[in-house]
């Protein structure tokens, strides 16, 4: 790993990581105090009892809202906390290497004595690093927001941390397809149409393949079918399987992008 090339890279992508760090932060804090508004809600419970099993299936709510952590499972970790991680590691791995391929600066960086190798390797600390600090504050402004704004104990820290875990595990994967596109291809809207692409398609299957039992074999063909965010909130998922094979996967995944990187052609 280049250690300038890393410092520059971060100096770069300081402020998008803390935007994107900000913004989870406000949402998460926000759903979190909201929640004992909508739980002791006549209106709000009605509102659910009456929606389709499918639907509330679909945004993680089949198990109502009894405790703070399937609440912030379904609505936060469910929908809005996956978009912001979505947006973060699609634009980022587009940015940390096809960007500079189409823009011409990867022939300057080559040029100073660095090999693809270390560039490839310090673009993959730069957008794990992100990733990390994105998730590891959110996980902290998690338990910090529950511990001030609610008073019963119905939110369980370590299932909590158990939730971004697997949360960092799934994008750990997702990033790797994403950087995997960045290193394969030379045009920076190409990647981006494809990795934007797959991954809305892969979030939009998930969401449909709950709807009903007579779809739920859709779940066999998205990368979000592993991702069960409020069964893992509540304890009543072993994330250690789940783990392993996300790991696995996000590995397969940057070694076969550093390897195209090596041996492709890049235009001059």
């Amino acid at each position: 790993m280049s250690r300038s090339l890393f410092a520059t890279m971060m100096k770069n992508k300081g402020k998008t990581i803390i935007s994107f760090t900000l913004g989870s932060i406000f949402y998460l804090s926000l759903v979190i105090w909201l929640y004992p508004s909508i739980a002791n809600s006549q209106a709000f419970d009605t509102m659910f009892k009456e929606m389709p099993e499918g639907l509330m299936s679909a945004f993680g709510f089949s198990e109502g809202i009894n405790s703070l952590s399937g609440f912030v499972a379904g609505e936060y970790y469910g929908l809005l906390f996956i978009i912001i991680l979505l947006i973060y590691c699609v634009t980022t791995a587009t940015q940390l290497i096809v960007r500079l391929v189409d823009q011409g600066s990867m022939a300057y960086l080559l040029s100073s004595g660095l090999s693809r190798f270390k560039i490839a390797m310090t673009q993959i600390a730069v957008i794990l690093l992100g990733l990390i600090f994105i998730i590891v504050i959110t996980t902290i402004s998690g338990v910090v927001g529950a511990n001030i704004f609610i008073e019963e104990g119905n939110f369980s820290g370590t299932h909590f941390i158990e939730l971004n875990i697997v949360t960092f595990m799934l994008f750990f994967v997702i990033s790797g397809y994403c950087f995997f596109f960045s290193c394969l291809f030379n045009d920076e809207r190409k990647t981006l149409s494809v990795a934007g692409g797959i991954s809305f398609i892969f979030f939009a299957v998930d969401m449909v393949s709950k709807i009903s039992d007579k779809l739920d074999w859709m779940q066999y063909f998205t990368i979000f079918s592993t991702f069960r965010a409020t069964e893992i909130a509540q304890g009543s998922v072993n994330i250690l399987p789940i783990c392993i094979w996300l790991g696995v996967t996000g590995v397969v995944l940057y070694s076969a992008a550093v390897i195209i990187f090596n041996k492709r052609d890049l235009p001059l």
